[in-house]
């Protein structure tokens, strides 16, 4: 497969290589990554010809940002596409003393405190944030982030949340649009469910599905994708290694869904490998070129903390792989019947 070759993304004017740049891990979502490899690794991937690249505020609380924004903000403005979030507004902690000692998400991340904001208001100051932290005066796509009950912990949250967004913020997201500042409008997914609810409030461009769709599974076959090719709304995948898992295999501390694997789901993992080493393939090779076989599915989105990683995903992206693979996962009940291959 050709990596830089270009899909259009739903119904949008916007055309995304297959496989881009995706910003969490250089937020430092697991380790504390030095500045210097995190420009190395960001400079490889342009060397290597990436030019798509996705990032939020939420990834290391403005540190991602800051960091796509150094290594982009000299490259010429129409060879690449970005995109990046909101729905998050970052400030100083009241109490410093009391944040430094808190247990929090993004412990390697800048010192912020934030709140979710998803009005008029909150959605153009998250926009005039982002673009100072990126250096940048436009970005492309930008991206409703993590309005479901896994990030904001109960579905009463949500509904407040998303009626919120509805009666305002989507008004400041259509105004971008219309002024030429943002080129299309998209949603995060994290889980099932999210698709349909946005869908029947909101008129959306594409979905970056961080899950559930990757080869270890794919239950958005069932209504969510369907109901995406009906709209003609465009589909990012943003987590082809389901956190970890499909780029090692089932090792210690390997993660799915950013958690511990159930040793049941480990199993099916060490199954699915087998199958791969058959076909003298490698797990993370099918896990790149599995999502993109769906015709709704623009571009992935792979991380990468270190240059050399960079190199190995394109390189596995390339990878030939065989059809009779895809074939043999679905005859051992591994992958589903109806998922769209070779």
């Amino acid at each position: 497969m050709d990596p830089f070759k270009t899909r259009r993304l739903g119904r949008t004017s916007v055309s995304l290589p297959l496989f881009g740049f995706g910003g969490a891990g250089l937020g430092n979502l697991f380790d504390d990554i030095e500045d210097r490899t995190a420009d190395e690794t960001l400079a490889a991937a342009w060397d290597e010809g990436v030019r798509y690249y996705d990032t939020s505020p939420w990834y290391g609380r403005g540190l991602s940002e800051h960091r796509f924004g150094r290594a982009l903000y000299r490259k010429p403005r129409d060879e690449f596409i970005l995109s990046t979030k909101v729905g998050r507004l970052f400030s100083a902690p009241k109490d410093i003393a009391a944040f430094d000692a808190s247990e929090r998400a993004w412990r390697h991340g800048l010192a912020f405190e934030h709140r979710h904001d998803y009005t008029y208001e909150g959605v153009m100051r998250s926009f005039e944030d982002s673009l100072q932290r990126l250096r940048l005066n436009r970005i492309d796509l930008l991206i409703i982030h993590d309005l479901d009950s896994l990030v904001l912990g109960s579905e009463r949250l949500v509904d407040a949340h998303l009626d919120q967004l509805a009666t305002s913020g989507i008004m400041a997201l259509q105004d971008l649009k219309a002024s030429g500042r943002i080129k299309a409008i998209g949603a995060g997914v994290n889980q099932m469910g999210t698709i349909p609810k946005f869908l029947d409030v909101l008129d959306l461009d594409f979905f970056l599905v961080a899950l559930p769709y990757t080869l270890a599974e794919q239950p958005v076959l069932d209504v969510e994708f369907p109901l995406c090719e009906k709209r003609g709304v465009g589909v990012i995948i943003g987590a082809v290694f389901a956190s970890g898992i499909l780029a090692t295999g089932a090792a210690p501390g390997a993660k799915l869904h950013y958690r511990d694997p159930t040793p049941d789901e480990a199993e099916r993992i060490n199954r699915i490998e087998a199958v791969c080493r058959k076909f003298e393939t490698p797990l993370a090779a099918a896990a790149l070129q599995f999502t993109l076989h769906h015709p709704s599915v623009a571009s992935i989105i792979p991380g990468a903390i270190h240059p050399s990683q960079v190199k190995r995903n394109i390189e596995l992206f390339r990878h030939d792989t065989p059809p009779q693979l895809w074939a043999e996962l679905k005859a051992q009940g591994l992958l589903r019947s109806d998922a769209p291959t070779p």
